[in-house]
């Protein structure tokens, strides 16, 4: 064997010994797959006779389809850098309007949620530009965007209705169908799944096609990472910001009519404090937040987490009220695995780069 054959050789093993690390914690979602799999052993235990069954998974999915389309939308925006603390509110807001004008005016549920979108779609860009033309935290305008709306909601229903609570709106023309669309039950083993895990499922494949697959989802990498720098290679970094302000605004519209077509009613302080539950499950689920870093994946997975939490505790027999005790263990928790994982990342890249130079050196 010629010395460039060794040569060569011993470069293949280097590769393929860094190969499996490489894979396994380049990604951001391994730290929310273990947590997943820990929490789901953990209730397995404790209480297994609900837990080990379709209808335990029927009872896990329901909370964290819709909590997992807003967790997915948020952690885009995370990726990207910047945070929404108006998502929880919103979904209260785009339930009342559309409530509000089914019941009050009379319209039909589809013309009522559609206003109600452009509504929520437009929140959204404001909040965006805000952000850009003003130079100031998105924390700091999305947390006044939050107080607005929740000042609005209660304002404004109680001058239309009188109180804090829009009902009847079953009674809407074309309820049943949209009720069909956006927020059913399907019958499967004799358990009920309801059609918002369907939605919860295409947009997390939808948003990690993005991701992955599209220049748009390189920009959102590379604006989160650094947004001068983005801006300097020719990335549009202002527009790739508010449409991701856009993007929350409107998952959060979707949850909003979910829930208006699930209770057939509306109520002003629907969603409030929800956004912090948003950002854990996207955190848990690798959203550094500092931005630049995550995966649309994780975050679904940390969202079913959150439901197997909550889930879990009833089915264990424990007092609800340790449920946010158990979920800021699980952010800490998180937070120090992502951070582990992201340095091995670091760590890894860091060696193959060192191996092809030594490789290169040798040949």
């Amino acid at each position: 064997m010629t010395t460039g054959t060794i040569g060569a050789a011993r470069a293949d093993e280097r590769m393929a010994e860094l190969g499996m690390a490489r894979k396994i914690f380049r990604r951001p979602e391994v730290g929310a797959v273990i947590g997943a799999a820990v929490v789901w052993l953990f209730f397995a235990v404790v209480a297994p006779e609900n837990w080990i069954s379709v209808r335990g998974v029927a009872r896990i999915l329901d909370p964290s389809s819709t909590l997992g389309i807003m967790a997915v939308a948020v952690a885009l925006l995370m990726i990207g850098g910047e945070f929404d603390l108006s998502t929880g509110v919103m979904t209260g807001t785009a339930g009342l309007i559309a409530g509000l004008l089914a019941t009050e005016l009379g319209m039909n549920i589809w013309l009522a949620m559609f206003l109600a979108l452009v509504f929520a779609l437009a929140v959204g860009y404001i909040n965006g530009l805000m952000v850009i033309k003003t130079g100031l935290p998105s924390f700091i305008v999305t947390l006044a965007t939050f107080f607005i709306l929740r000042g609005a909601n209660v304002g404004v229903t109680r001058l239309l209705v009188n109180q804090v609570r829009v009902g009847g709106i079953d009674k809407a023309t074309g309820f049943e169908a949209a009720r069909l669309v956006f927020n059913t039950e399907i019958s499967i083993w004799d358990t009920e799944f309801r059609t918002t895990i369907i939605w919860w499922l295409v947009l997390t494949a939808l948003a990690t096609w993005v991701l992955l697959r599209t220049k748009y989802g390189s920009w959102i990498f590379a604006v989160g990472g650094d947004a001068n720098a983005a801006r300097n290679v020719g990335v549009p970094s202002d527009r790739v910001k508010i449409a991701l302000f856009m993007t929350t605004a409107g998952a959060a519209w979707l949850v909003g009519i979910m829930n208006d077509l699930r209770l057939r009613s509306a109520v002003a302080s629907q969603g409030i404090g929800q956004e912090f539950v948003y950002i854990i499950a996207a955190v848990i689920g690798g959203c550094l937040l500092t931005g630049g870093y995550g995966s649309a994946v994780g975050a679904a997975v940390g969202a079913v987490i959150f439901g197997m939490a909550q889930v879990g505790i009833v089915f264990a027999g424990w007092d609800t009220d340790w449920f946010f005790s158990f979920l800021g263990i699980m952010l800490l928790a998180a937070v120090l695995v992502n951070n582990y994982t992201r340095k091995r990342a670091e760590a890894v890249t860091v060696a193959v780069a060192k191996s092809r130079k030594e490789e290169d050196e040798e040949d």
